[in-house]
């Protein structure tokens, strides 16, 4: 059974860091293009950062350009999100989803095509004084 779980949402000062694991089970996380999701109170679902299999190219919106990225940790299975500078804006619950689909090399912010088939619970990041 494949399974995405993430772990380490919370509460932090604006400007400061927090991670978020997304930790798989029944598959190779790292053979797959992974979508950071997230979804702000009263807001629609948006994309923000995706990396590709094997870590090979990763996106992140301009919204969080050069404060997210990811790290992998292979031999665990798992990927950790890295988030620093952090801001209100970006509070919101946090959701890793796997895309089976995309080609090598590549990956993708957005969902309209229903890629991302599979989908961790979720992980809620506060960021408020």
């Amino acid at each position: 059974q494949l399974q995405l779980v993430e772990s380490g949402g919370g509460l932090v000062q604006p400007g400061g860091s927090l991670s978020i694991s997304c930790a798989a089970s029944g598959f190779i996380l790292d053979d797959y293009a992974i979508g950071l999701f997230r979804q702000a109170p009263g807001k629609e679902r948006e994309g923000v950062s995706c990396m590709a299999a094997r870590g090979m190219f990763e996106i992140h919106k301009d919204s969080v350009k050069g404060r997210f990225r990811f790290s992998r940790d292979v031999a665990r299975n798992m990927v950790w999100l890295l988030m620093s500078s952090l801001k209100p804006e970006d509070t919101a619950l946090y959701y890793c989803a796997v895309d089976l689909e995309a080609p090598p090399g590549t990956c993708t912010t957005s969902n309209t095509q229903g890629r991302y088939a599979y989908w961790g619970q979720g992980t809620p990041v506060t960021v408020s004084s």
